[in-house]
């Protein structure tokens, strides 16, 4: 096996540690998640007085975990992808095709849904944008604000991934094998 050149090495160990500790620091929105959840239930079916906040909170706490989980699950490779055809190719012609995908599709499509959901969020925020889906009403632009962090997070990620495809095309050996998760 091909060793690639210490920084090439250390800009993808970088960014999937980094990708690795920010989940760490994700897996908190569980507290609200699980907190609003079981307070609701709590305060519906046995002292019958349902909470007006509770779906609010649920929803958006569960939204930014889904969201900025995304950059980790691309690391995992828990991503879905069509196996048909995939599992077929050799490894040099997979790490083609997804450092072409990376390159072409992946990257650019980040960075203009960062563009526009930042400007959405700068929108919201200036509006004071609130939730309808309630009478509590909270203010929405912080769950506007996970919309571009997700997509930069992913976009970071994506270059570790591409890297990773570029040494598969290269060299047709993978550097690092994402965990395969089977369903």
């Amino acid at each position: 096996m091909a060793t690639p050149p210490p920084a090439y090495l250390a800009t993808i160990r970088g960014i999937d540690k980094f990708t690795e500790y920010t989940s760490y620091l994700f897996c908190l929105l569980n507290i609200p998640l699980i907190g609003s959840n079981t307070y609701e239930v709590i305060s519906r079916y046995v002292f019958n007085q349902p909470t007006e906040w509770a779906l609010d909170v649920t929803t958006q706490s569960f939204g930014a975990m889904f969201m900025l989980g995304a950059a980790y699950a691309l690391a995992k490779g828990a991503h879905v992808r069509t196996d048909m055809l995939w599992e077929k190719f050799s490894d040099r012609k997979k790490g083609t095709i997804d450092a072409i995908a990376y390159l072409v599709l992946f990257m650019p499509t980040m960075l203009v849904l960062i563009y526009i959901s930042y400007d959405d969020f700068l929108y919201s925020m200036d509006i004071g944008e609130r939730s309808n889906t309630t009478s509590w009403q909270p203010i929405i632009w912080p769950l506007r604000a996970v919309i571009p962090l997700a997509c930069a997070l992913l976009f970071i990620q994506g270059i570790s991934e591409f890297l990773k495809s570029l040494w598969a095309a290269r060299t047709g050996e993978f550097l690092v094998h994402n965990e395969k998760i089977e369903i």
